[in-house]
């Protein structure tokens, strides 16, 4: 075997490496128990701050019995404890041994961070998790608003309160109860469960489920809502509203109603201070009291002048038992009348109405509910049956007990469309029709009248009959003329048919608007065209007939 010799200086050499590596060992070791023995002392130190002992700042006697309870320390009178930022007092108490537990007596008060104060007649306390337990007589009071109820339940960490057996708060502005309840002390909100109530002296709402905030007032509607303050029924399943203003939007399934009056929309904005409001999409107003419906997708609304406008789509519905009227134009109001209870209905641009047995047409028109009297403004137009009534002014009143009476007001123009494709015309400065069981009966004709109709023999057409006089009485028989009586110093001739020229077959301003009529509720939108009719033959066959005879 071979040894290799070492030199002395090798050896001093790994000697002194030797003993630098033992001592660089030795400092580290020494560094790492310093380490964790500092890292432990912070944890036990933090620790220790963290779970930071209940103190017993006073009691008239104290005494500790396991008989009692284990581990407990009985106070008795004026007790006094702190812990953290809560100062407790009660009559009487239990504090546990090695735990931050306290179940307190008798007119217990605990005030947290000066603000916040919970009384009751006895609260079970764990410091540990910092939470609280209440029974019997609790009020949790925070700033303006008071928590009434029987067991509570409080996470003092959290700040948030919890009721499940009934509960009440109260502030400055309303009362509200429910079955369940949820405090949020720092948000300033309460989420309501259960029989939901909440009033002052200008509301009443109930609901399921509401979320109040305490500060500003408002309930926030997360569910069914029915709120009743001084003028309507509010009706709500998402939105807000202002219990101090009367202010309120309504998201979901909204409705307004009143003892006469009802809204529906999509959306309601609601101002119970100032009456105005808005309401968008499938907008539905129903006047029950006048039988009357107002639909659109815009409205503009004042309770307190009871105006109301719509917008975009707007429909007027008049219904009753024998038909309904349906009209549309670009803008409808109401407003209300002199007389207490009644209205106007004000429609105005491009005006069209249907009802089965009455179609027409104008730029602007005026329904008052009072005497059941509508204007029609502006080239108005009206279709009965087969007769068209043109005038400068067109005024239709429904009788109670009478007949219908229909005024042509200035260059009243009517037209009578015959089976046989000619047309019976009469025209006056003033005309007022009567209509009976919903057919043109009789028209009184008061100056300037003009007839131009088809005498008849025996149901046959013998020729063209134009008559002038200043006044003239015309009935009618099954939509046609029956018998005409010229009043005053009629002029006239009768002209066969062979010998009629076009101009001889209409009367001046003649306009047979036929395109223009709504035939359906669906056709108030809309102007219609069709193909205007073929002119009848100035020579039928009848005539021809009569002139080789």
């Amino acid at each position: 075997m071979n040894f290799k010799r070492i030199n002395k200086n090798d050896f001093h050499l790994s000697a002194f490496l030797s003993n630098v590596f033992r001592k660089t060992g030795q400092f580290i070791f020494s560094f790492r128990f310093m380490m964790v023995t500092i890292l432990l002392f912070s944890s036990m130190l933090t620790f220790s701050q963290q779970k930071k002992r209940v103190d017993i700042e006073q009691a008239d006697f104290l005494e500790a019995d396991d008989n009692i309870a284990p581990n407990a320390q009985r106070l008795v009178g004026n007790v006094r404890i702190r812990h953290k930022d809560v100062l407790m007092w009660c009559d009487s108490a239990y504090n546990y041994t090695g735990t931050n537990r306290v179940d307190a007596f008798g007119n217990v008060h605990i005030n947290q961070g000066d603000t916040l104060d919970l009384y009751a007649r006895k609260i079970l306390y764990n410091g540990d998790n910092n939470f609280a337990s209440a029974y019997q007589d609790v009020r949790l009071l925070n700033k303006n608003t008071t928590l009434y109820t029987d067991t509570l339940d409080f996470d003092m960490s959290a700040n948030v309160g919890y009721y499940d057996n009934f509960g009440k708060i109260i502030d400055s502005t309303n009362t509200l109860t429910s079955i369940v309840g949820k405090y949020f002390i720092d948000e300033d909100l309460i989420h309501f469960y259960k029989d939901v109530v909440a009033y002052n002296d200008n509301y009443t709402l109930k609901s399921d489920t509401l979320v109040y905030n305490t500060t500003t007032g408002r309930v926030f509607i997360v569910g069914p809502t029915t709120i009743q303050d001084s003028a309507n029924t509010l009706y709500a399943e998402d939105g807000w509203y202002d219990t101090k203003t009367g202010e309120a939007e309504l998201l979901k399934n909204p409705a307004v109603s009143n003892e006469t009056q009802q809204l529906k929309a999509k959306y309601i904005k609601y101002n119970e201070d100032d009456g105005k409001g808005r309401a968008l999409g499938n907008v539905h107003i129903e006047d029950f009291e006048n039988q009357m419906i107002v639909t659109g997708n815009t409205a503009e609304y004042n309770d307190e002048k009871e105006i109301a406008t719509v917008t975009d789509s707007a429909v007027f519905i008049m219904y009753s038992e024998k038909d309904t009227l349906f009209l549309h134009a670009d803008t409808l109001r109401t407003v209300p009348d002199t007389v207490e209870g009644e209205k106007l209905v004000m429609a105005y641009y491009g005006t069209r109405f249907f009802r089965t047995d009455l179609q027409g047409l104008c730029d602007s028109l005026i329904y008052f509910t009072k005497d059941s009297v509508v204007q029609l403004f502006h080239n108005p137009v009206v279709w009965s049956d087969n007769h068209q009534m043109s005038a400068d002014l067109i005024e239709m009143k429904q009788n109670t007990d009478a007949p219908d009476e229909m005024h042509l007001r200035n260059n009243g123009f009517i037209i009578s469309k015959l089976d046989s494709g000619m047309f019976d015309q009469i025209k006056g400065k003033e005309m007022v029709g009567y209509v009976v069981n919903n057919e043109l009966n009789k028209i009184n004709v008061d100056g300037n009248g003009q007839t131009l109709y088809y005498a008849r023999q025996d149901e046959e057409i013998i020729g063209l009959n134009r008559v002038e006089s200043s006044k003239i009485s015309i009935h009618f028989n099954e939509g046609k003329i029956h018998i005409i009586s010229f009043l005053k110093a009629p002029v006239g001739v009768l002209k066969p048919l062979f010998s009629l020229t076009r101009e001889e077959k209409t009367l001046s301003g003649f306009d047979w608007k036929i395109d223009q009529r709504p035939l359906s509720k669906q056709d108030i939108f809309w102007h219609k065209t069709v193909p205007p009719e073929p002119e009848s033959s100035v020579e039928p066959e009848a005539g021809s007939e009569l002139q080789n005879k």
